[in-house]
């Protein structure tokens, strides 16, 4: 079976240092999945590249085998095209100038005689075949076509395309409109899924409905999506444990509230990857043992996850597998027993003596 996730190969650096070095794992759909390691390790820096805020030097991002990627469109190729044509001529006519002016302009210019333009565009047409501009304008052709499809390959990723793709992600710290209530917080996301759906993003496994009937109601226009967006939104607020706090500003809630609101928020996405960046950095142990309930909960409804923890009792507790990072590189791999007992692991990360189970 195809991986959910697949990072193959993925190398990542900034000037001479390299965040991640081939850097290869995969996530099947349905699992969770722990990333660790120290800090610097490489964590954040590779779930940018899956959502698409950085680019890799090398190596790919696989979702569901496929890489997340706008197609070219013919519009795309042929603005390729016109702009090495366009660099191409403009750099021709640029580095002749004066010989084209002489040509056209100072031989054949009379004072107070009409002025023969299109002998002067002959004219300057044959010193322009006579001197080296072909090749300048091929140069310049292949600079301004190899620059466009430069800026075009660019555009063909980011967090819009991995957001289509299914993917939906929260940040180390937390990122949420705190001067609106908790309920237009979540409008805002499924507005913009509903935004998503209607340009042809495709159907994808997600919270359409947390029934499990998949319903892509909620992306019609008029009344009734308003009516199906706030059946939703509450839904949702039932899902993470926040209707009571609905109408109550997301900067007022309590923090640990706040990281399941931007929990609720991915979710209002309708991902089938969730990538979870440090869900549990602050909470108490209560906290953190509800939280681990709620991302059970979560799998359950067919969502898979994928989240870098420093909390060893949550990784412990709910993960399928783990993999460890430590400078860019994967140095171990397997079920949390596991990599609990790795000596690399030990030695980098979780220290002499860690059995892994504090505060569980």
């Amino acid at each position: 079976m195809t991986p959910l996730l697949s990072i193959n190969g993925v190398t990542l650096r900034f000037g001479g240092l390299a965040a991640l070095k081939d850097v290869s794992f995969t996530v099947a759909a349905g699992e969770i999945v722990a990333l660790i390691g120290p800090n610097g390790a490489g964590k954040t820096s590779l779930f940018n590249v899956v959502t698409g805020l950085y680019r890799p030097q090398h190596g790919q991002v696989l979702v569901a085998g496929r890489e997340p990627r706008r197609p070219f469109a013919t519009l795309a190729w042929l603005s390729v095209m016109g702009a090495a044509l366009a660099t191409g001529i403009g750099l021709a006519l640029f580095l002749n100038a004066n010989t084209l002016w002489d040509a056209a302009i100072t031989v054949h210019f009379r004072w107070q005689q009409p002025f023969p333009w299109s002998v002067a565009f002959g004219s300057a047409w044959t010193a322009l075949v006579a001197s080296p501009a072909w090749w300048q304008a091929l140069v310049g052709a292949v600079l301004g076509g190899a620059g466009a499809a430069t800026v075009l390959a660019r555009g063909r990723t980011g967090p819009e395309v991995a957001t289509k793709a299914g993917v939906a992600r929260t940040f180390q710290n937390i990122r949420l409109f705190k001067s609106l209530s908790v309920r237009e917080n979540l409008r805002i996301a499924l507005d913009r899924r509903c935004a998503g759906d209607r340009s042809g993003s495709g159907d994808r496994s997600g919270f359409g409905d947390l029934s499990g009937s998949g319903d892509r109601s909620s992306a019609s226009v008029g009344p009734a999506a308003s009516a199906n967006s706030t059946a939703n939104v509450n839904e949702l607020l039932d899902f993470v444990g926040l209707h009571e706090a609905a109408e109550r500003r997301a900067g007022d809630l309590p923090y640990g509230h706040q990281r399941r609101l931007e929990i609720a928020r991915a979710l209002a996405l309708g991902p089938q990857l969730l990538l979870l960046d440090e869900p549990a950095a602050g909470m108490n142990p209560a906290e953190s043992h509800s939280l681990m309930e709620l991302l059970c909960r979560i799998r359950a409804s067919g969502i898979t996850i994928l989240l870098i923890e420093h909390d060893m009792a949550v990784v412990m507790g709910i993960s399928d597998r783990v993999v460890v990072l430590n400078f860019g590189t994967v140095i171990a791999s397997g079920t949390p027993a596991e990599v609990r007992r790795h000596p690399a692991v030990i030695s980098a990360y979780l220290g002499a003596g860690h059995d892994g189970s504090a505060h569980a």
